[in-house]
């Protein structure tokens, strides 16, 4: 068989056309250290703080410590199968999570894996989980309420659209429930809800996602789970991930409401990564940057300008103390970083008075601009008047001859505790909240036994639902008070049928 000289001459030349000069170079460092959740590599003279590293069996780790002769690096996920001498390369990105409307409905961990069984998230848009927060300019001020449905919330520490409310109290005193029940009242309010769920036992997330798939608040949630069980980088990064995934539907111009449950452990995984990094530790162990990891987190919460699409992100962050000191390292960052906390007691928590809302150390910097007219109305002085109704009542115990003014606080004060309980997963829509408000702050519960005041609203909603309809409806609609004269008369006529129980 003859092969003629052209033949090979176009052979060759057709492999010529398909050469390809371009050369991959990957910088390769080594791991010389890995264990609990960490690990240290020589040679990646250039990486950069916060970038994505891969090792060689495929794991992934985030470059923490550039130090002058080798690299800290959290790792994400197992590192079982890592051992050193392993090669680690750059990738040149830093971490990014899946977003997207694909999302919403799942439970995923972190790295934005679903962890619910229901199959792959198909979503080819991903954001990185640091991003630089919205500038001044790119801001404007928080006007429009998220209304929470707790009635103790709404009037006494309103949250508004884009604010940052912290959540502070001792461990079990009701916490989680009042996330879970914010969320749920944002049925049908065009809010997309994500919970961060950081070092929370897996059944007690499971608890909460069957609660949210019962009441159909799945419908608008994402839930990001990074269990206790996790390596710490997992929930060193989750808040980041969950804020990451807000940001997708804030920069679109919707209104996002993101809860961190809760930032004490989130704190605790990074000094464990901090102290096995070898930083120095400072105040109660913490490392120096420790007010800087909730601040960069936190500052990415806002209401965007009109020019950026108006979208909202409202942070509902946890903290946990230690018999209710407020005053702590962590506890006192982060009242720093927030606009307003919401202070539970567990003394109020264990005496029945749930949502334990302590009225004197709860506040919200945004206040009265996050409430609707009717419900600045008729909550004004509701807070400061519980405060010192608390006050007086401690007085009062040592002596028995109190004056008629007192003793009409003390009544007053009573039927107020006793209106801002709340049952849980009974969120109250905003109109009903006023109508019970606007009849107590006018006297007329004073009359009613306060046994009987929890009967007596049930029963005024109801009234009010079958029969003034369209005062509730005006309420709702323009969010000012309906003709004050129909309304008294609608609560007489109602206080003139309803019976008190007999003892």
């Amino acid at each position: 068989m003859s092969i003629k000289a052209e033949e090979i001459s176009s052979l060759i030349k057709k492999q010529l056309e398909n050469y390809d000069d371009k050369l991959d170079i990957d910088e390769v460092g080594v791991v010389t250290y890995v264990g609990d959740g960490i690990a240290r590599a020589h040679g990646l003279n250039n990486v950069l703080a916060n970038e994505l590293l891969e090792f060689g069996n495929g794991s992934y780790g985030i470059a923490q410590n550039l130090e002058s002769t080798d690299v800290g690096i959290i790792i994400l996920g197992s590192f079982d199968n890592i051992r050193e001498g392993d090669r680690v390369k750059r990738t040149g990105r830093i971490m990014q999570v899946p977003v997207g409307d694909a999302l919403i409905g799942r439970v995923v961990n972190p790295l934005g894996q679903p962890v619910d069984g229901l199959g792959e998230i198909k979503t080819d848009k991903t954001r990185p989980i640091e991003a630089q927060a919205p500038g001044v300019m790119d801001r404007q001020s928080v006007d429009q309420p998220l209304q929470t449905g707790i009635k103790a919330i709404d009037a006494l520490v309103p949250i508004g659209r884009g604010q940052r409310e912290l959540i502070i109290g001792d461990r079990k005193t009701g916490k989680t429930s009042l996330a879970i029940d914010t969320i749920l009242n944002q049925k049908g309010k065009n809010v997309i809800c994500i919970y961060v769920s950081i070092g929370q036992k897996e059944s007690t997330v499971r608890t909460q996602v069957e609660t949210l798939k019962k009441f159909g608040a799945m419908d608008y949630t994402i839930v990001v789970e990074a269990g206790p069980s996790e390596p710490a980088p997992m929930l060193y990064i989750a808040p980041y991930a969950g804020t990451a995934m807000g940001e997708e539907f804030m920069y679109n111009g919707q209104d996002v409401l993101i809860v961190f449950d809760d930032l004490s452990k989130q704190a605790v995984a990074y000094r464990e990564l901090s102290l096995l990094l070898r930083r120095p530790p400072g105040r109660e162990a913490y490392p120096g940057d420790v007010f800087y990891l909730h601040s960069r987190l936190l500052e990415r919460s806002a209401k965007l300008s009109d020019k950026l699409g108006g979208g909202s992100m409202t942070a509902l962050p946890f903290i946990q103390t230690e018999a209710g000191d407020i005053s702590a390292y962590i506890p006192t960052n982060v009242i720093s970083i927030t606009d307003g906390q919401i202070f539970l007691q567990s003394d109020l928590f264990f005496a029945g008075t749930r949502p334990a809302i302590d009225a004197g150390n709860s506040v919200s910097r945004v206040g009265g601009s996050a409430q609707i007219k009717a419900m600045k109305k008729v909550a004004g002085t509701l807070r400061t008047d519980l405060a010192a109704y608390r006050e007086l009542e401690s007085f009062a115990q040592f002596g028995s001859d109190l004056d008629q003014a007192t003793q009409a606080k003390l009544n007053r004060g009573r039927r107020t505790v006793e209106v801002l309980k709340q049952p849980l997963h009974d969120p109250i829509p905003v109109e009903k909240q006023v109508l019970i408000l606007y009849a107590l702050v006018h006297g007329y519960l004073d009359s009613i036994p306060v046994e009987d005041i929890a009967r007596y609203e049930q029963e005024i909603y109801d009234n009010f639902d079958s029969s003034h309809a369209d005062l509730l409806e005006h309420i709702r609609k323009t969010g000012e008070l309906p003709d004050e004269k129909k309304l008294q008369a609608a609560i007489e006529e109602f206080n003139d049928s309803f019976s008190p129980s007999k003892n």
